[in-house]
């Protein structure tokens, strides 16, 4: 019978573990978004990602933030007799929807100490645009 441990981690959890469940992929693109005055700021974690591994794209008012990521982690005893050995490749992706009057050169984003900043300006829209157009059902 296996005892629970003070840590509150079963011995065997990395062990049984799905692969895409694990460690790797915990806390990935987490994302806070600030409402400001003149526009919003989007804070998006992305720890172990290079900034030549993301992309953001603006297209039909969303805006698309993507990131590659990929690790190894080798373990070896002094024979050089493999204990463990683990890869991870994998892509994610968050879109967020900041409206069809933002371009390109609106957004500003800054990449550092692996958190990507995005500064949205709000723009002014045309009401005549937002305003629902509802259709009369008869019965």
């Amino acid at each position: 019978m296996l005892m629970p441990s003070i840590f509150e981690d079963d011995l065997f959890d990395d062990f049984f573990r799905y692969p895409s469940a694990g460690l790797q992929t915990a806390g990935l693109m987490k994302t806070d978004i600030k409402d400001l005055e003149d526009g919003y700021e989007v804070t998006i974690d992305m720890p172990g990602v290079k900034k030549e591994d993301i992309q953001a794209d603006l297209k039909d008012g969303y805006l698309t933030v993507q990131a590659s990521s990929s690790s190894s982690k080798e373990e070896k005893d002094e024979d050089n007799k493999y204990l463990r050995r683990e890869r991870y490749t994998g892509s994610y992706s968050r879109s967020f929807y900041v409206g069809g009057s933002v371009s390109k050169e609106d957004i500003k984003a800054k990449f550092e100490n692996g958190t990507l900043k995005l500064e949205i300006p709000k723009k002014k829209v045309d009401p005549d645009l937002e305003e629902p157009k509802y259709i009369a059902i008869e019965g």
